[in-house]
């Protein structure tokens, strides 16, 4: 029995637990990869630095830290490199309302003071994301922690604009793009979000300049008719082919403009005759470059009508109108001028600006632009090629896709926040390049020279993430041994933002190796409607409420449990108690089991090596036999990033197998067999592979365990290995038909509602393979949780008259009621009406009846 030093409080709190385990981890440098051993590494998706953890954020770190700690544990040198991101629009906008609330705005600080006041803001909250990881268990290696706008991290994404530039990848184009006229910055395709709305199509008058008549177009956005440079058709089109080469006047502009054919416009829609608006539609660009029509913006850049690039076509009336204001006041306008033909109901998808929500005005603008086709060939390839996975499968199509499709990269923001983009040009010649150095004058003539005042998109220096985090371009010891990765574990709606361009600037800067093998594109945490978790909708949860209620264990078993591989998962946001119910259960459950079990073994326990086989009952044999079943199937499970799968499959051996069972099984003979050293190791084993889930109960429990020295640690320990000579396939086989009868024996008790204090005579007839020894052995064990008062095994007839089940095989377990007594040793008998009755049913295999 255990020594006086054995103490476990009876209930489990995880307040007193966690925290003080998570120092000790950090004191003794757990989460630092081992000076030696095969590097395993994991870069963290870097959140932004403005961001607060919700319980999205959490599945995917968890999901991380559980791949790291099983790693660790297997003696790999686990690398997870923490950081976080500037976060280029997000940041800016949080700072930019905060100078509002003080009635001013960043252009009356200027650009010095404005950026200043950033950084003050970051050096005051940047740390909190951090420490919410940590709540959650993280064990990152925080002495490598980065940020995207460190000194030595900028110098890598500089030196990754200049190779691009000196290799010809880079370059001003003069497109529309999308605008934000709230952000006031340029936005990527995937930036500006789109967003299903029921708008309204409207029909309106162009009429011919001759006065023969006119045509009808058909727009979603009527305001924008005011920069009009022409009325497009298809040329097989036969409703617009007679008016090719004509002349309308556009309303309310009242400038003529012609009508032109081109291949691009949709017979289907509308009409057939389409606006042309270069300067605000990327379709219409395009065509009004290929018939040279003139592009004025009608447009400021918040989205008010006018500014300097109209030519002229805004009325007065218009100027300073908000864009949205505009459009139902031109309506109103063609409807009294007698040019509105209808007005129909219209869903369509409107892009929004991912960061402020704003709807994205697209806008002619001079940009720059990164050349992306040469980057995506070579990684496509290698895809194919299998060098790399994409897990689960079924985002291999949406890859390939945007891979094979890929369109140049708008890389330049009109923000103060972020990689100023390096690019100086010469005041006096006019040179232009690209300097690794700020410049202060021209190379060839000397002259002043002028730095480009825009910023790289936040995703640019992001891209770098897995090798810049490690020093490139110097080449450092920590990137020789840490690159390329292994796993990236993120979220699949940044696969195109993000994860396609790291593997793409893997490949191009790091002599064509990628940064990891395999992406793993978790499922997203949802609320009971299925919505994601959201600020404007009110449904986050903030896993600091749920540690603090429940227990950071009850947070991971929950969320890794709750949802297989890349599976939603469905939470609760007004219901925590239910939501993380399965978490907290599990943890108080393991709790209580590792209290019973511990409080059963010596104070030394010999190690399992020491065991003779013949020293072993048929149910020492069968739990070390599960024991190693399931450290098979939980490593394997974890290594295909089933984790749900292995946390499962533990969960049935701790609880089912070991606890119910075997337990039960040898509770009599605990203190004079070999059962406490079989015990301990099977806890022992449990305790291991439960650690990546639910590391501190596991580190708790596995403290106590008899022999623990004061400096061992779970966390770094090793992981359980199959041993083949503890695997007994017989010893599964029999053990279970010894389960099987005490189950049929229960549930011929239920069957008729014998009070479970009544106990019962049985008998065993063997047929098929059953052995007399088997059951002969474990009699005691049978009697006991059968509740039984005998048990025959001499192979007579089942009793007339009494209750018995039948195996597949033909095997019989029977229960006699004429035998049946109560504790206290009255005789009872089962009702005359069930034993006349007669029930067929099939249970697993096996026929029951009543006789």
């Amino acid at each position: 029995m255990p020594g006086a030093e054995f103490e476990l409080p009876p209930q489990y709190d995880p307040r007193t637990v966690e925290p003080s385990l998570y120092q000790r981890w950090l004191a003794r440098d757990v989460f630092l990869p081992r000076p030696s051993g095969d590097p395993y590494v994991i870069v963290i998706p870097p959140p932004n630095l403005t961001a607060v953890l919700h319980v999205g954020h959490a599945l995917n770190n968890i999901i991380q830290d559980v791949l790291i700690r099983f790693e660790r544990m297997r003696g790999r040198a686990a690398e997870w490199l923490p950081g976080t991101d500037h976060a280029g629009i997000a940041t800016q906008n949080v700072v930019e309302k905060q100078i509002a609330a003080e009635g001013k705005t960043r252009f009356e600080l200027g650009r010095e003071a404005f950026v200043e006041r950033v950084w003050a803001f970051v050096r005051e909250t940047g740390d909190t994301i951090i420490e919410q990881l940590k709540i959650i268990g993280c064990s990152c290696d925080w002495s490598r922690t980065r940020f995207t706008l460190d000194a030595a991290y900028s110098r890598s994404v500089r030196e990754t604009f200049v190779r691009l530039w000196e290799e010809g990848l880079i370059y001003r184009g003069h497109r529309v793009i999308h605008w934000c006229p709230h952000c006031l910055t340029a936005l990527s395709d995937e930036e500006a979000e789109h967003h299903d709305t029921n708008g309204n199509l409207y029909h309106i008058k162009y009429p011919l300049v001759d006065g023969s008549g006119f045509v009808t177009v058909a727009t979603t956005r009527p305001e924008t008719l005011l920069g009009d440079t022409a009325v497009a058709v298809h040329p097989k089109d036969p409703r617009g082919r007679p008016y090719v080469g004509k002349k309308l006047r556009l309303p309310i502009a009242n400038v003529e403009i012609p009508v032109v054919a081109d291949d691009s416009v949709d017979k289907e829609f509308g009409t057939g005759f389409v606006k042309v608006t270069p300067a605000h539609d990327p379709n219409d660009f395009d065509i009004g470059t290929r018939h040279k029509l003139a592009m004025p913006l009608i447009m400021t850049e918040d989205g008010h009508m006018g500014g300097t690039g109209d030519a002229g076509r805004v009325p007065p009336d218009y100027v300073g109108l908000d864009r949205f204001e505009a459009r139902k006041r031109i309506v109103k306008q063609l409807e009294r001028e007698g040019l509105l033909v209808k007005v129909e109901p219209h869903p369509h998808s409107v892009r929004r600006c991912y960061r402020c929500d704003t709807v994205v005005e697209p806008r002619l603008s001079d940009q720059w632009f990164a050349k992306m086709k040469p980057l995506a060939d070579p990684v496509l390839a290698a895809y194919r090629r299998g060098e790399f996975k994409i897990v689960p499968e079924r985002w291999r199509a949406t890859f390939e896709q945007w891979m094979e499709n890929i369109r140049d990269w708008n890389i330049s923001r009109q923000l103060w926040w972020g990689h100023r983009i390096p690019v100086f040009t010469c005041t006096t010649c006019k040179h232009q390049w690209a300097d690794r150095q700020d410049a202060t004058a021209c190379p060839k003539c000397g002259g002043p020279v002028e730095q480009d005042p825009d910023v790289l998109d936040t995703w640019f220096s992001s891209w770098l993430w897995p090798f810049a985090t490690f020093g490139w371009p110097q080449r450092t010891e920590d990137l020789a041994r840490f690159y390329p990765g292994h796993t990236l574990v993120t979220a699949p709606e940044i696969l195109q933002l993000w994860v396609s361009r790291m593997l793409m600037s893997g490949y191009h800067f790091m002599d064509q190796r990628l940064p990891f093998k395999t992406v793993y594109l978790t499922g997203t945490v949802r609320d009971t409607k299925h919505r994601k978790m959201s600020k404007s909708l009110g449904n986050g949860i903030d896993p600091r409420d749920v540690v603090r209620l429940y227990g950071t264990d009850a947070l991971r078993w929950t969320l890794i449990g709750g949802g297989s591989l890349g599976a939603d998962v469905i939470v609760d946001p007004d219901d925590l108690e239910t939501t993380f119910a399965p978490g907290r259960n599990f943890a108080n459950k393991l709790w209580n089991i590792g209290r019973f079990i511990l409080s059963q073994l010596p104070r030394d326990v010999a190690a399992i090596d020491t065991v003779k086989r013949g020293d072993l009952t048929l149910a020492d044999r069968w739990i070390l036999s599960r024991a190693q079943a399931t450290i098979r199937e939980a490593t394997a499970s974890l290594e295909q990033f089933r984790l749900d799968e292995a946390a499962k499959r533990c969960f049935e051996f701790v609880w089912n197998e070991l606890a119910d069972w075997y337990v039960e099984a040898v509770k009599p003979r605990l203190g004079t067999s070999k059962a406490p050293v079989v015990l301990a190791y099977c806890f022992d084993v449990a305790l291991r592979l439960l650690h990546p889930v639910v590391p501190f109960i596991s580190e708790e429990l596995w403290q106590k365990l008899p022999g623990r020295k004061s400096d061992e640690l779970i966390a770094v320990t090793a992981w359980p290995t199959s041993r083949s000579e503890l695997e007994d396939a017989d010893a599964d086989a029999q053990f279970a038909r010894v389960k099987t009868a005490i189950e049929r024996i229960r549930s011929i008790r239920a069957e008729y509602r014998i009070s479970p204090k009544t106990r019962l005579a049985a008998a065993i007839v063997l047929r098929g393979g059953d052995r007399a020894a088997t059951f002969e052995g474990e009699r005691e064990t049978i009697t006991r949780l059968a509740h039984l008062e005998t048990l025959a095994l001499n192979g007579a007839a089942v009793p007339p008259g009494g209750a018995h089940a039948v195996f597949g095989d033909g095997a019989k377990r029977a229960a006699d009621e004429r035998d049946a007594r109560h504790d206290d040793g009255r005789q009872y008998r089962l009702p005359k009406q069930q034993l006349q009755h007669r029930l067929l049913q099939r249970s697993q295999g096996m026929l029951a009846h009543v006789s």
